[in-house]
């Protein structure tokens, strides 16, 4: 059996708020550090462990009624008659002179709101709002860096009942219209300008275009002092908004299902999906797991890189629910080196510390060794999505970041707003594994419509309905599209569309999108098995493996980025093969491996292997603005490779 990386003390299990909760609900069959059967209880026994997650947690709201009514997915719901507001669960928690946000730019700005702060610039922000015709379900869209004022906004339009979109200044304008065009908006929030790796951007002719062509938008605020935009009757400045008179924030209280957030799917494969999100969902679901499974408490210094465009930042800023400090990060992290985040985690002594499975993949390619240059005392925890985590990665956390600390590996997506699997503080880290089901989510791997024994790598599935279910899509009244995009596969069956695997330690393992998955003769392989593999070969920076229709059947084509200097010869070619087929199997060999400078990725960095495979086959792609990089793309129709045997 494979050795445990980590181990959590005893100390650490006992004191954890997991542990609290378990003792709390008094059930003689739940014991603290049997994981097993205190998720087989979560699922089994759905209204009186939300119950007692809503108490253990101290949701502020009036809970009443039943905790389920309405039977399958996507018909129920949780909570029907109860009643809450979201932005007032994560402000009115702890005192005034708390910490709430810390804030640092790459440009050197730094900030800090207590939480007293906070609820005033929201109050301000709510008032103008309120004023200006605010009204429920009228929707708040950000073009915004991750700044404190994109918080305030947030803040201030969920107080108000509206609903809340956001996405990062770097989208192209047409990117940005596909999302926002589709849920007409009654205000903008923008910046008009930010910086990134270094580089200045200027965002007042996109804002411009914005307004020209969204006719539902009746006021604009920009955000910054530096630069002004031209005369226009419907933009006002953000200092505007906070010089106004204090006014204290009137929190609305709606049912538990109200809208709060529209997310939109990365649209590699065409327009955006608008996925509207509940406020009392999002808010159980992700106090759940900051309390529960991560282990947040109050005073806890949280740390998430992300950017406004992507689901982390709605899941970090919950943490707020948790009495947590959020540290806010707008930047390049890799600007001016790989030590910003670091420095920013010394600093604020930062006890979570999370980014994706690239980030760490790339501090591992340049051989940082964080544990040398840092204190890093306070953190005791370090969290990875967006991709799956590999093996040598978990590796170089312990090795070079630090000894004593959870690994939390999660994965979850968008679609759901928070995990299906994630960590939790009784188990020990493997490599490459995510430690467990979350609780409440009857997860399973299904191999043709029946959970598949352990080792197979299968769907990843949820077999019952769980708070955070979308609420639907925005302009989908009969769920059509809904239920194509979850429940086509299996009916009344969540099917999520990863290829799974589960261990013979109750963790998971993630080998990729099973839209994405391989099938050479027949043979289901994950992507993910294959970049593990290959990564760990000290020339190569990044890999994409697609299947490509040959002679009646697919083959595997292995696309490479290498340092600087190194050319794909036969003698490394023979090296990757050999990697794979030692690491993984004879299978997974690639019929071609190609060299190229650049790969295509979105915006929250993962690898864009479907909009790779279609233009290899001579497809369009049908979204290439919603690309952090889509200018990647152009260099493969011209290889000659791709047309040999």
């Amino acid at each position: 059996m494979t050795q445990a990386l980590w181990t959590p003390s005893a100390e650490r299990i006992a004191s954890s708020s997991l542990s609290r909760f378990v003792q709390d609900l008094g059930r003689p069959e739940l014991t603290v550090g049997d994981y097993a059967t205190l998720h087989h209880w979560s699922i089994d026994n759905p209204t009186e462990f939300w119950t007692a997650v809503w108490d253990s947690t101290g949701i502020i709201g009036e809970r009443r009624g039943p905790v389920v009514s309405g039977r399958g997915m996507p018909g129920t719901r949780f909570f029907p008659k109860a009643r809450l507001n979201f932005a007032e669960n994560l402000l009115e928690r702890g005192q005034d002179d708390d910490i709430a946000v810390l804030f640092r730019g790459e440009d050197g700005r730094k900030q800090t709101l207590t939480r007293g702060q906070l609820k005033d610039q929201t109050g301000r922000m709510a008032s103008f709002l309120a004023e200006r015709g605010l009204e429920p379900g009228d929707r708040v869209a950000a073009m915004m860096p991750n700044r404190p004022e994109t918080l305030v906004a947030m803040l201030a339009t969920t107080a108000l009942g509206g609903i809340w979109s956001s996405c990062s200044p770097d989208f192209g304008a047409a990117g940005i219209l596909d999302r926002f065009g589709q849920i007409k908006p009654k205000f903008l929030i923008a910046c008009t300008d930010y910086r990134y790796g270094g580089k200045h951007f200027d965002c007042r002719d996109k804002i411009s275009a914005i307004l020209a062509a969204l006719p539902s938008l009746q006021r604009c605020v920009v955000t910054d002092e530096d630069l002004e935009m031209p005369p226009h009757a419907e933009i006002c400045n953000w200092d505007e908004v906070l010089q106004r008179p204090a006014a204290p924030i009137q929190y609305l209280r709606f049912p538990f299902n109200h809208p709060l957030y529209i997310l939109f799917s990365s649209g590699t494969t065409g327009a955006p999906k608008c996925i509207l999100h509940g406020a009392g969902g999002t808010l159980i679901q992700h106090l759940k797991e900051h309390v529960l499974q991560a282990d947040v408490r109050p005073g806890d210094r949280m740390l998430y890189f992300t950017t406004c465009g992507w689901m982390m930042w709605n899941w970090l800023v919950s943490a707020l629910a948790a009495e947590a400090t959020i540290m806010l990060f707008d930047g390049a992290p890799f600007h001016p080196d790989g030590n910003t985040l670091f420095d920013f985690s010394d600093q604020a002594q930062c006890s979570f510390f999370g980014v994706s499975a690239k980030y760490v993949e790339a501090l591992r390619n340049a051989d940082l060794r964080p544990r040398n240059t840092h204190k890093l005392e306070s953190l005791r925890t370090v969290a990875s999505t967006g991709s799956p985590l590999a093996p040598e990665s978990f590796q170089y956390i312990y090795d070079s970041i630090k000894s004593d600390v959870a690994v939390q590996s999660i994965s979850g997506g968008t679609d759901i707003v928070s995990c299906f699997v994630l960590g939790n503080p009784w188990k020990p880290v493997y490599a490459g594994e995510i430690q467990g089901k979350a609780l409440g989510m009857a997860v399973e791997v299904w191999e043709d419509g029946a959970p598949a024994p352990v080792g197979t790598k299968a769907d990843l599935v949820c077999t019952r309905p769980f708070p955070s279910m979308p609420l639907g899509f925005w302009q989908d009244e009969r769920d059509e599209r809904y239920r194509s995009a979850y429940f086509n596969v299996y009916p009344g069956v969540w099917h999520h569309g990863d290829f799974a695997e589960e261990t013979i330690h109750g963790g998971l393992i993630i080998h990729g999108r099973s839209d994405a998955t391989l099938n050479p003769g027949g043979i289901r392989i994950g992507t993910a098995e294959i970049y593990r593999q290959v990564e760990q070969i000290d020339s190569v920076l990044e890999s994409l493996a697609v299947g490509q229709a040959w002679e009646g059947d697919v083959r595997i084509v292995l696309f490479v980025v290498l340092r600087g200097g190194v050319t794909l010869d036969s003698e490394l070619q023979q090296l990757i093969r050999q990697r794979i087929r030692e690491g993984a199997s004879p299978r997974h060999i690639p019929a071609k491996i190609i060299q190229i400078p650049d790969l295509p990725r979105t915006r929250s960095g993962k690898l864009a292997e479907l909009a790779v495979r279609s233009i290899i086959q001579g497809e369009p792609v049908k979204n290439r603005n919603a690309l952090a990089n889509p200018e990647a793309l152009d260099l493969f129709p011209e290889l000659q490779e791709l047309r040999t045997a």
